[in-house]
């Protein structure tokens, strides 16, 4: 992209003068004094042909026209301090910024982060867990993970791979189930998606009504798993997620009904 002679000292003049609404705050800041300031905001206005400030007996106003420059000046300036921080401490590395819900972070992406650090050994992966809906832009990220059909709007979303979801239980309560209308006599634990139960007992041809637990509706994977581990519930799951996770009780899955979910990014 060709640039044009971009006028550094009057862009800090700038910035500076706007944060702090005032040119001797400004100069202060800069070392320098407050007829330097006022002139490069001066020169700056007439480059642009715009008013940036509305100067007042006890300080400045900052117009609508610089309002809009200062976000990217701020931005702009924060980024090159914090790239000259990372050189003058050898930390030159980019970053990666990754937002994922915990189960698939905790089950399946940081078992194999070792393996990739290893191979990209100047990438800083920045890892960011929680089960809303992610919003890439207003959360600075550069990835999002989450289990759906990538049906999101305004997001490009790249399949990695099919995640079933199957029921799950501690050994014990599974040697005593002969088909899926058994879950029916048990407390099944859910999440916030309240239709994956339901969903799941019509795929296996159960016409009942699933036997929730009342009172505790969980926003992950991994507290639910704890939850069922600690008595008798079912819990439903992402297998390939999750089975690394009880160590002190493995878990089983006596009936080979899934549904076709998927870990889409």
């Amino acid at each position: 992209m060709a640039r044009p002679h971009l006028p550094l000292n009057a862009l800090r003049a700038f910035e500076a003068a706007a944060r702090h609404a005032s040119f001797t705050q400004a100069a202060n800041e800069l070392n320098v004094t407050q007829a330097a300031v006022s002139h490069q905001v001066k020169l700056l206005e007439n480059r642009l042909d715009v008013a940036l400030f509305k100067r007042l007996p006890r300080g400045l106003l900052i117009t609508p026209e610089g309002e809009a420059l200062l976000p990217i000046m701020q931005d702009s300036f924060d980024r090159m301090a914090e790239m000259l921080e990372r050189l003058e401490t050898g930390r030159v590395r980019d970053i990666l910024m990754v937002g994922a819900v915990g189960t698939f972070a905790v089950g399946w992406l940081l078992p194999r982060l070792p393996d990739f650090q290893a191979r990209h050994p100047l990438i800083e992966i920045r890892l960011s867990t929680h089960n809303n809906r992610a919003d890439i832009a207003a959360e600075g990220l550069d990835y999002a993970v989450r289990f759906g059909d990538g049906g999101w709007h305004g997001t490009e979303a790249i399949p990695l791979f099919e995640a079933p979801l199957s029921p799950l239980c501690i050994p014990r309560i599974a040697a005593t189930l002969r088909e899926p209308a058994d879950l029916t006599q048990h407390p099944l634990l859910r999440s916030y998606r309240e239709h994956e139960w339901a969903s799941w007992f019509e795929a296996a041809g159960v016409h009942a009504t699933p036997p929730l637990a009342q009172g505790i509706v969980f926003d992950s994977s991994l507290a639910m798993m704890d939850a069922a581990l600690q008595g008798p519930e079912w819990r439903s799951a992402h297998p390939e997620c999750s089975l690394d996770n009880w160590p002190a009780a493995p878990s089983a899955s006596p009936s080979t009904c899934t549904l076709p979910w998927a870990a889409t990014g």
